[in-house]
């Protein structure tokens, strides 16, 4: 049996890898798991978890699907992304994907556009309509400072990681991704020791990669690099 364990973002939910892991599900027959990290969730406050709690219950959730399966794959989306990393570089994961994965943090650039467009929808009356409103809100009024000190914190141990990760890496980034910049793409794709990784970058895709408009042509390339036997 394969396993796949799919790790969601910094004050996120599985919500955010939802799409992927129905995709993934009617597609195979795969144990595909969505754990909710510490501090995540509804009800759930951040205050006083640590980057250490993140890592520790997604380590726990690995090690149950190694347990259970033949093989396992690892998908993480943001700063589940650098999780994911660090996973990898420890265990006998078989294949890795990373969805906006943040090795960097903010694109000034797209995030000051999607503020523009966020205020211009405030003064039309439309701001509950305004994706980045919804999607952001909760990070923007209920984030600890403590909270983010902790995810800065991952991004700096997995740095020195990524070149231990050999096996097949797959990396997917929006092009309009307001919150992480295209060069952590780059970067990670540069960084990581496998021989084998790719990267794909999604013309005008924002932040939430398994939300955007193209999700299913995502989904099929990363289900194919997943099937593949290379």
């Amino acid at each position: 049996m394969i396993g796949c364990l799919c790790i969601h973002g910094f004050t996120g939910s599985p919500e955010e890898l939802a799409p992927l892991a129905a995709y993934l599900q009617e597609k195979t027959d795969w144990q595909v798991v969505v754990p909710t990290l510490p501090g995540h969730g509804n009800g759930a406050t951040l205050e006083g978890i640590s980057h250490k709690d993140w890592v520790a219950y997604a380590e726990k959730e690995l090690k149950k699907l190694l347990s259970a399966c033949d093989e396992v794959y690892v998908i993480g989306f943001s700063m589940g992304g650098l999780i994911a990393s660090i996973l990898a570089a420890a265990y006998p994961v078989s294949k890795l994907v990373l969805l906006s994965a943040a090795a960097f943090y903010v694109n000034p650039q797209q995030l000051y556009k999607d503020i523009k467009e966020m205020i211009s929808d405030s003064f039309k009356g439309n701001l509950q309509g305004n994706e980045m409103f919804q999607r952001y809100k909760r990070k923007i009024i209920h984030t600890p400072f403590s909270a983010t000190i902790e995810f800065r914190k991952i991004v700096l141990l997995v740095r020195p990681l990524l070149k231990k990760i050999k096996i097949p890496t797959f990396i997917v980034q929006g092009e309009g991704d307001g919150i992480v910049p295209p060069k952590s793409a780059a970067f990670l794709y540069s960084r990581i020791g496998s021989d084998i990784k790719k990267i794909h970058m999604e013309p005008g895709a924002k932040h939430l990669i398994c939300h955007c408009e193209n999700k299913e042509q995502i989904f099929q390339a990363i289900y194919t690099f997943l099937q593949d036997e290379g």
